[in-house]
C-alpha cells in the first residue's frame, strides 16, 4: 500500500487457521489497482464475540471475510442477516455499515459466478453435488435459488448428512431436489446431470492422485467444477481435461467471492482480473 493514514480503512478474515490464505493478496492488490484507501488482514482469532465487539466499536473497521471455524459462531453477533446466509446456516462475510453489523454468504454466488465466467449456463440443467459440507450447502442453496437447475442431486457418504441437507433446501426453495449415497448411486446420477460439483476434500494436498470421481464416469458433455484448489490441476480435473469435459477450477470460486465481498464493502466494481491473476500466480499457475 502507498498510504495509510486516518482515513484507511481496515478490512480482513478471521479464522483458525489463517496464515494460508489467499485473501489478503486478493483483496489489497484490488484495493491498490482502483487506488482505494483500504487495507485488509488476516487475523487468527479464537475470541469470536470479542472480535466482533472491537468491530462494532471501531468506525473504520469495514468488513471481514469469516473463514473455518468461525462462519456459524458470527451469526449471534450480527444485526442483520440476509435471507440466502439464513437458510444456508452459516455467514463468510460481515459489512459494518451504519452502527450496524450485517452478515452475508458469497460462496454460493461466487461459484455461480466462477461458473458465469468459465461460460457455463446452470438454468435448465440437472446437477450433481458431492458431499455434505459447508461449502456444497452453500452452492447447493445458491444452484437452487438462483441458478434455477432443473434438478439438483446431492450425493454424500453418511445418509443422514444427504437427507438433512435434502430436506433443508425442499423447505426452504421450491427447487427439485435429490439426495443419493456416493457408494451406490453415484454412477447414476452423473449418467443424468450435465454439471458435477465437486466439494469434498478428496484430491486435496497431500494426497493429490486422488479422485472421488471415476474418470470411466466421465464423459465429454459434462461440465466438471472442483472446489478444491489446492493443488490446481486436481486429479478430478485432470481426468476430466482429457475426456474433453468443460472445466471450473476451485480457485475461481474463491476469487469471484472475494469479488462479491469487494464490492460489498467499497461500493466499487471490484478489478476481478486483477484479483485472478494474483491468486493465480500465489498457486504458481497462470489465468486461463
Amino acid at each position: 500500500m502507498t498510504t495509510i493514514n486516518t482515513d484507511t480503512r481496515l478490512c480482513g478474515v478471521i479464522g483458525n487457521p489463517v496464515a494460508h490464505s489467499l485473501s489478503p493478496l486478493m483483496h489489497n492488490s484490488a484495493f491498490e489497482a482502483i487506488g482505494a484507501n483500504y487495507v485488509y488482514l488476516a487475523f487468527r482469532v479464537e475470541d469470536v464475540a470479542g472480535c466482533l465487539a472491537g468491530m462494532r466499536a471501531i468506525p473504520s473497521f469495514r468488513g471481514l471475510s469469516v473463514t473455518i471455524p468461525h462462519k456459524l459462531a458470527v451469526m449471534a453477533h450480527l444485526d442483520v442477516i440476509e435471507p440466502m446466509a439464513q437458510h444456508i446456516g452459516s455467514v463468510n462475510t460481515v459489512v459494518h455499515e451504519e452502527n450496524r453489523l450485517v452478515g452475508f454468504s458469497t460462496d454460493g454466488p461466487g461459484a455461480l459466478q466462477a461458473m458465469k465466467e468459465t461460460g457455463v449456463e446452470t438454468a435448465g440443467e440437472h446437477v450433481a453435488l458431492l458431499g455434505t459440507g459447508g461449502a456444497v450447502r452453500a452452492v447447493a442453496f445458491a444452484m437452487a435459488e438462483m441458478g434455477r437447475a432443473a434438478s439438483v442431486t446431492i450425493l454424500g457418504r453418511t445418509s443422514a448428512k444427504v437427507d438433512a441437507l435434502v430436506q433443508d433446501i425442499r423447505a426452504k426453495t421450491s427447487a427439485d431436489v435429490r439426495g443419493g449415497s456416493l457408494e451406490t448411486d453415484r454412477e447414476a446420477a452423473l449418467q443424468q446431470c450435465a454439471i458435477i460439483i465437486q466439494g469434498t476434500p478428496v484430491g486435496m494436498e497431500p494426497d493429490v492422485e486422488a479422485s472421488i470421481v471415476p474418470s470411466d464416469l466421465l464423459r465429454p458433455e459434462h461440465v466438471v467444477f472442483d472446489m478444491v484448489y489446492r493443488p490446481h490441476w486436481t486429479r478430478l480435473l485432470r481426468d476430466a481435461h482429457a475426456k474433453g469435459c468443460r472445466l471450473v477450477f476451485g480457485i475461481d470460486m474463491l476469487v469471484y467471492q472475494a469479488v462479491l465481498q469487494f464490492e460489498r464493502w467499497t461500493g466499487f466494481e471490484a478489478p476481478a482480473d486483477v484479483m485472478r491473476k494474483n491468486a493465480y500466480e500465489a498457486l504458481g499457475c497462470e489465468a486461463p
